[in-house]
């Protein structure tokens, strides 16, 4: 199906509304997300429907489906919200000026876990900074600005991008202590097995890699499945079993006990990362410099 050539520029509350049905999967959650009235959404589609002479979504009993056409338009939206927030995030400061927002994509554990103090000082120095944190295990594109800082496990290759290494966040396997007081202690990874697992679900990247380096267990070792790695370390933590855990997480919280720390040792090289333009915008800088500054700090 074509899509006739609109009459004007769409308007960007329309593609709002079609991302926001695409992600939530229905016009109620859409609406509670963009904080309007369930009718509004519904109007924005239509118009966005009309005025390209298209179909975006098909009823069905569990909610709206998206059509193929809109599988298809779904990644120029997102390029445009993403350029759209990019746009924002540079007009709210002068770039001389120590304020305005800066985004930082980081994995779930370091985004929860790591920076929140870090970020809690630097805003402490400089109160007019204002922090986006997007927390995913996926790469964002630096390139196209989907963010201004990312921390990454993974040595980019791009040109154009400002790489500092902040050296190794170290992975151990850990459990709470009244785990091991009513399971014992494991010696050997056949124990550990036996004593009870968290791991995952499913292989990502960073499992591959693990696996590359020496890692034996996989699902069927597992008495405890999540992908979610925030999920693995709260389960780690109640007692559900023992799990891998960042040793700069484990060391400082008295109630989790290191397993086998010789013979586990795993190691994920991090970087922290810019684009070279924005090397020159004060408020990218100072949160850029605390990120390398703290993260050197936690990797050592």
């Amino acid at each position: 199906m074509s899509i006739s050539a609109p009459s004007a520029s769409i308007d960007w509350e329309r593609q709002r509304a079609f991302m926001a049905v695409m992600r939530e999967g229905s016009l109620s959650a859409a609406a509670r997300v963009l904080n309007v009235a369930q009718p509004t959404v519904r109007r924005r589609i239509e118009d966005l429907e009309r005025e390209h002479g298209i179909v975006l979504f098909t009823r069905s009993p569990t909610g709206l489906l998206p059509t193929a056409i809109a599988h298809e338009l779904t990644a120029h939206v997102e390029a445009m919200s993403s350029a759209a927030q990019s746009f924002a995030r540079a007009a709210s400061a002068e770039a001389g000026s120590p304020a305005g927002a800066v985004r930082i994509t980081a994995s779930e554990v370091v985004g929860v876990e790591v920076l929140p103090p870090m970020l809690a000082a630097l805003r402490a120095r400089h109160p007019g900074l204002v922090i986006e944190l997007g927390l995913n295990n996926r790469t964002e594109n630096l390139l196209d600005r989907e963010a201004d800082i990312a921390i990454r496990m993974v040595r980019p290759v791009q040109e154009a991008l400002v790489v500092k290494r902040i050296g190794a966040i170290r992975l151990g396997l850990y459990a709470c202590r009244s785990y091991l007081a009513a399971h014992g202690t494991p010696t050997s990874f056949e124990e550990v097995r036996s004593a009870g697992l968290i791991g995952f679900e499913s292989e990502t990247p960073g499992i591959r890699t693990l696996r590359q380096r020496g890692l034996s267990f996989g699902p069927e070792d597992f008495i405890f499945r999540t992908d979610s790695d925030l999920a693995q370390l709260a389960a780690i933590r109640a007692g559900v079993g023992i799990g891998v855990c960042h040793v700069g997480l484990g060391e400082r919280d008295p109630e989790l006990v290191r397993v086998l720390p010789d013979a586990f040792r795993m190691e994920f090289e991090t970087w922290v990362v810019t684009h070279e333009d924005l090397q020159q915008v004060r408020r990218v800088r100072l949160v850029f410099d605390a990120l390398v500054e703290g993260l050197t700090a936690y990797a050592l």
